[in-house]
């Protein structure tokens, strides 16, 4: 027996009066959230629902996703969340995909009318049959009874007089948890099947690396529904018996103020919320918080500017790791007690196995580059009904990220770049990292994106793409010009664009292939 539903079934045993979510004025101790999370296994099981069953979670930033969440895991089945961005016709795909039979989906905005793409999915993917009416609004309106689509129960309405005590069932460590969908950036997305042990492994070895003192107060703007703020926030955070504040949207102004007002001790983020919260206390003289005591950075690469300022501006140094949904997600990191080094991911976490590799499965001895491949607890069990797709990226129980990477001496990997992004310029390997690592020294750059444009003669050309920094003046022939005494004569950039902002991901990554 082994249930992900310990990391909150053990802090409300132990600690059921303390804070688990915070979310403006609402606090909700430990207790609360299990008893409603039996509330929703006791749902699920007198419907049919359990082990073996798959159940989908659209939801941002709210309570409810812990609650439901840890409610799925309890009754035996397993968690399929959902990017809230996604479309009608995505969520239907999904849904599809996973064999999901429910289907929990917040309400919704105007703007963002989650409640109604979601419904129209469910009706889509699940047409017929006994799980057709397993659709389950979560609403705007707290403890909201009344649907505004017509035929829809609330999540209230559902619970109401359900018991909240709840044995939850026997799964095995080796049974599936969370199905994690991949971004999907060549072809559809694909559902990473992830095991108990995978996610319980990854938080139990995230709460002990980062070494926290206790009573901490973690800040999850990472969308939960993503590997990283599931796994390092709420999962370990849960364990941790820490209090969660949630930011249903990230706003670099809010975020330093919740930080402020809510003692926050930990802040994980990907590398454009560390920047825009750079910006707004540079722009604006915004103040800085002083209970911060760690501060993590995965997602995608940290420029080493943004590292060097923020850990200036905060006196505190930043963490950065590295994973993908595939592993749990967290597979290295610069981990307290050893040396810290900047523009590196760190070295392998406990248990875990990191080598670089070629296209063959060849290892690459020394300092590489290779493509990462990745051994233990952490990766996944497979691609859900893609045996295909899963002999590629798997073998002898490694995984094969599709990252490129650099190993020093002490064997700290650094990445170069994603194999997809690499650049191949008349005949000659460009790496965008390191080209937006030199544009980022620029007195006048506040972030930047390369990217390869297609070219006649070179096959493909370097254009980037720049967000100036605020008040600074500069054309595109001078930063060309610089980039050109800067940079080797086949790989700096031949045009330059300039925007306010680039298009990114729900949890913050900027989107190359739109700015493609």
């Amino acid at each position: 027996m082994l249930n992900l539903s310990v990391v909150l079934e053990d802090s409300a045993r132990e600690c059921p009066d303390r804070t688990a979510v915070v979310l403006g004025d609402l606090r909700m101790p430990y207790s609360l959230v299990d008893t409603l999370a039996n509330q929703v296994a006791n749902l699920l099981s007198s419907r049919g629902i359990g082990k073996g069953d798959k159940v989908a979670l659209a939801c941002p930033n709210l309570p409810y996703f812990p609650v439901v969440y840890f409610g799925i895991l309890k009754a035996g089945a397993t968690v399929v969340p959902l990017n809230v961005l996604l479309q009608s016709r995505e969520i239907a795909y999904h849904l599809r995909d996973s064999e999901a039979k429910a289907l929990f989906c917040f309400e919704g905005t105007p703007e963002l009318p989650l409640g109604e793409r979601g419904h129209a999915a469910f009706r889509e993917a699940v047409p017929t049959g006994e799980h057709a009416s397993d659709f389950f609004l979560l609403p705007a309106t707290p403890f909201a009874t009344e649907s505004g689509i017509e035929g829809v129960q609330t999540l209230w309405n559902a619970l109401d007089g359900r018991p909240g005590e709840f044995e939850t069932v026997a799964t095995a460590p080796d049974d599936t948890a969370v199905i994690l969908y991949t971004s999907g950036t060549t072809g559809q997305p694909k559902g990473a099947e992830l095991s108990h042990q995978n996610m319980l492994m990854n938080a139990i070895v995230s709460d002990e690396m980062f070494q926290l003192a206790g009573d901490d107060v973690f800040l999850a703007t990472l969308p939960l529904f993503h590997s990283f703020g599931q796994t390092v926030i709420m999962n370990a955070g849960f364990r941790r018996r820490a209090a969660l504040v949630l930011v249903p949207r990230f706003e670099p102004a809010a975020a330093l103020t919740l930080m402020r007002d809510e003692g926050v001790t930990l802040f994980a983020g990907v590398p454009t919320m560390y920047w825009a919260m750079l910006t707004s206390i540079h722009a604006d003289g915004t103040e800085v918080p002083t209970t911060l005591q760690t501060a993590v950075a995965g997602g995608a690469s940290l420029p080493v500017e943004v590292l060097k300022d923020f850990e200036k501006t905060f006196s505190v140094p930043v963490l950065e790791g590295y994973g993908l949904s595939e592993t749990s997600p967290v597979a290295s990191f610069n981990q307290p007690g050893r040396p810290t080094k900047a523009g590196t991911i760190g070295t392998p976490v406990w248990g875990v196995e990191m080598k670089l590799v070629g296209p063959a499965w060849n290892t690459v001895e020394g300092e590489g580059p290779g493509e990462i491949a990745i051994r233990g607890h952490n990766v996944m069990k497979g691609y859900h009904n893609r045996p295909e797709a899963t002999e590629e990226v798997m073998k002898d129980g490694w995984f094969r990220t599709g990252d490129i990477a650099t190993r020093d001496a002490d064997g700290y990997y650094s990445i170069v770049d994603r194999a997809k992004d690499m650049i191949i310029r008349g005949g000659f390997n460009v790496y965008p990292r390191e080209l937006e690592e030199v544009l980022m020294t620029h007195e006048a750059v506040s972030l930047a994106a390369v990217v390869g444009v297609a070219h006649p003669a070179h096959g493909e050309e370097i254009k980037a793409y720049v967000i100036l920094k605020g008040g600074a003046v500069v054309t595109e022939e001078s930063l060309i010009d610089w980039c050109r005494h800067n940079m080797a004569a086949y790989k700096y950039p031949r045009a330059v664009e300039f925007r306010e902002s680039f298009p990114m991901t729900a949890s913050g990554k900027i989107l190359k292939r739109e700015l493609r």
